[in-house]
């Protein structure tokens, strides 16, 4: 497997997507979206997944699609927010690059994700199941070889940090 691939990791609403697509058109590398990969893969969106399948199979088809990815190189990879919750996961991020933890307050997630009906998890009271996947996640994005609180940063500001990283690999 490479090394040459930034791997984005996070919370949802942390920022993954968005600077992914920047650092990727920065270094003239493709840009994966994971979540985007799996709808494609599965011909239908991830709730619609999560509804029919399960979580747990939309995590079996997420490690595939990422063991996928780990044989490429060049890539920024935004994973989805759970993607780090199996061990497996974390041994493909491992080995495929350089990940990165994005962070952000939970004000600043809410905000973010408010509206977005595609996600599954965030069902019900916003504040209150943003707060609790934060807590039952708090230690899981802790095995990233840098984390970005990416609510106190310019977008620029990020997007070059990670390209001068990449540059100096």
């Amino acid at each position: 497997m490479n090394k040459n691939n930034i791997i984005l990791i996070g919370f949802m609403g942390t920022g993954k997507t968005t600077l992914g697509r920047r650092v990727a058109e920065r270094l003239g590398w493709a840009f994966v979206d994971m979540d985007e990969r799996i709808e494609e893969k599965e011909e239908r969106g991830i709730p619609s997944i999560f509804e029919s399948q399960g979580e747990d199979y939309f995590r079996r088809v997420e490690t595939a699609v990422l063991a996928e990815l780990a044989e490429g190189t060049n890539q920024v990879i935004s994973t989805g927010g759970g993607c780090v919750l199996r061990e497996e996961n974390r041994r493909l991020m491992a080995a495929a690059g350089t990940i990165v933890a994005l962070k952000a307050s939970p004000r600043t997630i809410v905000d973010r994700v408010r509206g977005d009906a595609n996600r599954p998890l965030l069902q019900g009271d916003l504040e209150q199941r943003v707060a609790g996947l934060l807590e039952q996640r708090k230690e899981a994005y802790d095995f990233a070889d840098l984390t970005l609180m990416t609510d106190e940063r310019s977008l620029e500001e990020m997007v070059e940090e990670l390209a001068a990283l990449a540059a100096g690999k």
